[in-house]
C-alpha cells in the first residue's frame, strides 16, 4: 500500500523543473532597464568578430574595431561633405552660365532693335505741317515709347546726354570746341546711347562745348 506522502512530488524536483532555461546567444537580450528586449541585439559573431576568451584581449580587440570604425566614418563624412560642396559649386556655376547666356541672347536681340529706335528718333525730329502729319507723328511717338517701355523690362535705359557733363564712359564726342574755359558739356546728341543692366551697350554720339 502506497503511503500518501510518497505520492507527493519532491519539493527539490519541483523547483528544478520550474527553473527557466538560459537564453541562447543573441536571444532574449536584456534592455537597459533590465527587461527583456523586443528584438535580439547584436552579437560578436553576428558582427563578424571572433572574440578571444581572455577578457583583456577581447576588450582590446573591441576598442581597436571601434577606433577603426570611427576613423572610416570620419573619412566617409569628409568625402560626402567635399562632394556636396563640389556639387553646390557646380550648381552655382551652371546657374550663372545659364543666366549669362540668357542675358547675352537678350542683349543681341535688343541691339538688333537699336536701328529701329534710331529711325523713330530721326522721324520725330521732323516738324509736322498738317494735321494728318501731326497725327502720324503722334502715332510714331506712341509706338516708340511703347517699344522703349517693353525693352526697359529687360534693363534697357537711354543714356542722358543733352546738357549733361561730358563723360567719356557713356559719351562719344565727334567734335569738341577748341577754345573756352570750364568743363565740357554735351551740346547736341547725334545718336542716342543706351545701357542694359547698367552696362553700356552703345555710347551716345554727341558734340561737346565748354560750359
Amino acid at each position: 500500500m502506497t503511503r500518501p506522502e510518497e505520492s507527493r512530488e519532491s519539493p527539490v524536483a519541483s523547483r528544478e523543473s520550474e527553473e527557466p532555461e538560459l537564453p541562447e546567444e543573441g536571444e532574449g537580450n536584456l534592455g537597459s532597464d533590465g527587461a527583456e528586449g523586443d528584438a535580439p541585439g547584436p552579437t560578436a559573431h553576428g558582427l563578424g568578430l571572433e572574440l578571444p576568451s581572455d577578457p583583456a584581449a577581447a576588450k582590446a580587440l573591441l576598442l581597436g574595431e571601434l577606433a577603426e570604425s570611427r576613423m572610416e566614418a570620419g573619412e566617409t563624412l569628409d568625402t560626402l561633405q567635399r562632394v556636396a560642396a563640389e556639387f553646390d559649386n557646380y550648381r552655382r556655376r551652371v546657374d550663372r552660365d545659364q543666366t549669362q547666356s540668357v542675358e547675352r541672347a537678350s542683349q543681341r536681340v535688343i541691339e538688333s532693335l537699336l536701328p529701329t529706335l534710331d529711325a523713330f528718333d530721326a522721324a520725330l525730329t521732323v516738324e509736322a505741317s498738317t494735321a494728318s502729319e501731326e497725327k502720324m507723328l503722334d502715332g510714331m511717338r506712341s509706338i516708340r515709347d511703347h517699344l522703349l517701355e517693353t525693352l526697359a523690362r529687360d534693363g534697357l535705359e537711354p543714356i542722358p546726354a543733352l546738357g549733361e557733363v561730358f563723360d567719356p564712359k557713356v559719351h562719344e564726342a565727334v567734335s569738341v570746341a577748341q577754345a573756352g574755359d570750364g568743363e565740357l558739356v554735351v551740346d547736341s546728341e547725334l545718336r542716342r546711347g543706351y545701357t542694359m543692366q547698367g552696362r553700356v551697350i552703345r555710347p551716345s554720339l554727341v558734340t561737346v562745348d565748354h560750359a
